[in-house]
């Protein structure tokens, strides 16, 4: 068992390894052509900050790890597919069912492998993909000055003991500096109580923010409505600080949401994120959709081993072995199409974010195990 165990594994790991390597030479083609257009711009501040080739090769390099992650159970399908319809067209499976290798116990080997590549697609899609996507983000915002977050910036909300805060961020730059900084604060009654501006802010210790040049506006209402004054009066109090600090737990990361697609994040970060949008009565429903595709995508792994588990039991004609390949190919995009589409849908429908994550791959789960069962076991 153990010669068959090494055959299977061997010839599957170059098979991914290689479908994988041409998949991401493939992406990484297109995204060096797409960085061309800024080659030899520069920051503007700094003459000598030129946007050069080698920053491009190594700006589209530091994508290939989410790539990776993306295309990982495509890979794992195409090239066990390849595999088990070649040992097939060979009859070299068929020599090993003789040998002893029934349909569970082939079954619980590529179950094992698919097991190791959960592991593997999910320490590359939690840890390598969101730092390399962050380190290219940077080495790109390096040569654009600054990160612009969208027409209008990244808007947070945060609830404190007594007051409710809206943050306004226009823009980062790559030392994590904030730019275009605006803070305002609603009491619990919903009217505001003080305005806070400030060119650029940085993250200071002990949960807090430190505001350079901030312009505070405080409004006070003073005196009670009456017969002779029916309206309240108000004063506001201006009054402009060379530093402020504000006291709050939004942190480096949290602003960086806005900067990275939800999922090209950690699965910590993002149940980080919709803890803070549950606690500050926001909506998560795209954030948690993402954390689940997060927790279940690394699963489809498993899904395609058996997916291609019943093409070592079909019958070949000489050169047929292509249509079953390019067969595999059309069904891993299907999948990957499909579960785009369905986090899409979970978001517009308002589905419960754990079934619209889980949905592709119950549905690809349940035609693997149809076919298992019809061509391995009954056939």
């Amino acid at each position: 068992m153990k010669t068959i165990r090494r055959l299977i594994y061997g010839e599957v790991l170059a098979a991914i390894a290689l479908v994988a390597l041409g998949f991401l030479a493939l992406f990484f083609f297109f995204d060096l052509v797409d960085e061309l257009q800024y080659l030899g711009k520069s920051n503007g501040i700094n003459a000598g900050e030129i946007y050069q080739i080698r920053h491009a090769l190594l700006y589209v390099g530091l994508l290939v790890p989410n790539h990776l992650y993306e295309l990982l159970p495509i890979s794992v399908l195409i090239g066990t597919i390849f595999v088990m319809a070649r040992l097939a067209q060979s009859s070299e499976y068929t020599i090993l069912r003789t040998s002893g290798l029934g349909p569970w116990r082939a079954l619980k080997l590529l179950l094992v492998l698919g097991a190791l590549f959960v592991v593997f697609s999910f320490v590359v899609g939690d840890y390598v993909a969101p730092a390399s996507e962050r380190a290219a983000q940077l080495l790109k915002a390096r040569y654009q000055s600054k990160i612009t977050i969208g027409q209008t910036g990244a808007w947070l909300k945060e609830k404190q003991a007594y007051n409710t805060y809206v943050v306004n961020v226009k823009a980062l730059t790559p030392d994590n500096e904030m730019q275009g900084v605006q803070v305002f604060e609603f009491n619990n009654k919903g009217l505001i109580v003080s305005t806070t501006q400030a060119p650029l802010a940085t993250f200071a210790a002990g949960d807090a923010w430190q505001l350079q040049q901030a312009t505070r506006a405080e409004f006070e209402v003073s005196g009670a409505p009456s017969a002779a004054r029916p309206q309240e009066s108000a004063k506001v109090n201006r009054v402009v600080l060379e530093t402020f600090r504000w006291p709050t737990e939004i942190s480096a990361e949290m602003v960086s949401v806005a900067l990275l697609k939800p999922e090209r994040m950690g699965t910590i970060d993002l149940f980080n994120y919709v803890r803070h949008l549950d606690a500050n009565g926001q909506t998560a429903q795209r954030y948690e959709i993402e954390f689940w595709k997060k927790v279940f995508y690394p699963l489809s792994c498993l899904v395609m081993v058996i997916l291609a588990l019943p093409f070592a039991y079909l019958h070949f004609r000489s050169g047929g072995i292509a249509g079953y390949v390019f067969a595999g190919v059309m069904i891993g995009i299907s999948f990957f199409l499909l579960n785009n589409v369905f986090g899409y849908i979970g978001n517009l429908r308002n589905w419960m974010p754990w079934l619209a994550a889980a949905t592709p791959g119950l549905l690809y789960m349940a035609v693997s195990l149809g076919a298992f069962g019809w061509l391995v076991l009954r056939r």
